[in-house]
């Protein structure tokens, strides 16, 4: 079989469905690969920064390895803007649906909310609430969003700074996306690892 028999997929049996199962996990093992170069596509993104998106995100991902931060933390901070180009109006929660079935619940919410909390550094220059996390105060992750957003992400434009380039990462997001989905030790509900050593 080349492709399935149906065209509506309420006609579809279980032979069709198996097939396609067996496709769709095939092509769920590329979703890193696919990522990375989404990711250098950053660079044809948004202008008028002193360095690229795809500069900007190595730059958070550098320091977060730099201050010794664990492998979901830097993955993270490397995909955290990856919704720039696809949703520019909700990139956080775009960047956080594509990590959130692989990495703890404590980083997936933090890239969810950036947004929200990088408004402190900037919003009253743009008409913007900047104490807008606020509605996210008392939440378990609050302060590691803070730290997120002040080491890593709102001081991650510097063209001077040495970055390290995407292919130091790509191993990690390869083992990131490799993992199984929605496992329960990876995801560890509820549990905080720190985001500096």
């Amino acid at each position: 079989m080349d492709q399935v028999k149906f065209t509506a997929m309420k006609d579809g049996d279980a032979e069709d469905y198996a097939f396609l199962t067996e496709h769709e996990i095939a092509h769920t093992k590329g979703t890193a690969d696919r990522l990375l170069a989404v990711l250098v596509s950053l660079d044809e993104g948004l202008s008028g920064y002193q360095i690229t998106r795809l500069g900007h995100s190595l730059q958070a991902a550098t320091r977060a390895e730099r201050d010794g931060a664990d492998t979901d933390w830097i993955v993270c901070a490397l995909l955290h803007d990856i919704g720039d180009i696809f949703a520019p109006y909700n990139h956080d929660e775009y960047a956080a649906a594509i990590l959130r079935p692989f990495v703890r619940e404590q980083c997936a919410w933090v890239v969810e909310k950036h947004g929200d909390f990088q408004l402190v550094y900037y919003g009253k220059h743009v008409g913007a609430d900047p104490e807008k996390r606020q509605a996210h105060s008392g939440h378990p992750y609050f302060d590691d969003c803070v730290t997120f957003c002040a080491r890593w992400d709102q001081n991650s434009f510097d063209p001077g700074y040495d970055t390290l380039p995407i292919d130091h990462f790509a191993d990690r997001v390869r083992e990131v996306f490799a993992r199984e989905p929605w496992d329960a030790a990876v995801i560890r509900k509820g549990e905080r690892e720190p985001l500096v050593a």
